[in-house]
């Protein structure tokens, strides 16, 4: 099985697959690196344009370890799943510390820097090095479970246990070991482009002569989704204050929860009474708290944004602000932001969007 699987792939690569994403050229461990992290629950066609600034703003290891947290946190807005760009910087943190400013080229010591996984590692090596290591990212796991026919969430441990030996046995023989880059793309390739989640291309395929869901109809069946539930919903309410220079007070959000780390709009907790307008309660508790006094207030329309597990309703509430009180200006984890200075503070992309529609207002 692995030889022949493994053949058909790489043969099919050779004229059908990506030999041009940017961190193939030149295909070094530090690239490999960034653009897998990046490429974990984001698409290619999204990551290239993100890999590419991250790339001329931090160059190295030593210029991503070099890095404030804040830079980095700037260059990566807008890709989500910060906690992805945290473990970037402080595994870069500990290569320099650790590892002689290198990135491990040991499966082990890969496993022990923050942010990086099995398949993770595995994808480095065998890209970086050509190592003979089996990948199991979500494409893969949709490949196999339709080649091999294995039911069952692929979540589950006991089903990826499964999916895990299927992956090994289908690695290239050790005489194929220097083609291992190619064969680790070539895998990733099938599943972001023939074998698709939805109308998948049998046809085109490579390997569907003896895949199990091919031969048996059942390519919509497998893998297994996940049991349906319903989303989860929560709601938040901001508070857009701009100052008499056409600033807008930012807060850096804790290190933990959604967006952790990032600076976004002060979040307006406080209870209402049972008023005509609850927002502008709430708001104006949270300006007193911050030392300022707000003139006409305006609520915005509610916006929507969807997380992987909830859907977040964001209220925002808009006035001008005039500092009455020293707090504001004398906490470390608030700024007041210029239209000019924005894009080095790494904010939300929906937070960026709410600036964004600020910025433009005042200047037309």
């Amino acid at each position: 099985m692995s030889g022949d699987f493994s053949d058909r792939l790489l043969h099919w690569f050779a004229s059908e697959g990506r030999h041009d994403l940017p961190w193939q050229h030149p295909r070094t461990a530090y690239r490999v690196w960034v653009s897998e992290i990046m490429l974990q629950q984001t698409q290619v066609a999204t990551v290239i344009g993100y890999f590419d600034r991250f790339i001329r703003a931090f160059p190295d290891l030593d210029a991503l370890a070099g890095a404030s947290l804040d830079q980095v946190l700037a260059m990566w807005a807008g890709l989500g799943y910060y906690s992805r760009a945290r473990n970037l910087h402080r595994a870069a943190q500990l290569c320099i510390a650790q590892h002689g400013g290198q990135l491990p080229d040991r499966l082990e010591e890969l496993l022990a820097l923050p942010g990086i996984g099995r398949s993770t590692a595995a994808a480095i090596l065998a890209q970086a090095h050509g190592q003979r290591l089996a990948i199991l990212d979500g494409n893969v796991k949709r490949v196999l479970s339709r080649h091999a026919g294995i039911a069952g969430y692929p979540g589950l441990p006991a089903v990826e246990r499964l999916l895990w030996q299927e992956a090994e046995t289908r690695l290239p023989p050790d005489k194929l070991g220097d083609r291992m880059p190619d064969y680790t793309q070539a895998l990733m390739d099938l599943g972001a482009g023939l074998c698709t989640r939805t109308r998948p291309r049998c046809t085109d395929c490579p390997v569907a002569g003896d895949c199990v869901a091919a031969l048996t109809g059942s390519t919509q069946e497998l893998p297994t989704r996940k049991a349906t539930r319903s989303v989860p919903e929560r709601s938040v309410h901001l508070l857009l204050a701009v100052d008499g220079r056409g600033r807008v007070l930012l807060e850096r959000r804790p290190a933990t929860g959604i967006w952790g780390g990032l600076w976004s709009l002060p979040e307006c907790t406080a209870a209402a009474s049972s008023g005509d307008d609850p927002q502008r309660e709430r708001a104006e508790a949270t300006a007193r708290a911050l030392g300022l006094e707000l003139g006409p207030l305006q609520n915005l329309a509610t916006l929507e944004h969807r997380f992987t597990h909830f859907l977040l309703h964001i209220e925002t509430s808009v006035a001008t602000a005039r500092t009455v009180a020293e707090r504001a200006s004398e906490v470390a984890d608030q700024a007041w932001v210029s239209s000019s200075a924005i894009a080095q503070y790494g904010t939300p992309a929906p937070i960026r969007r709410l600036l964004d529609l600020q910025f433009d207002a005042e200047r037309t």
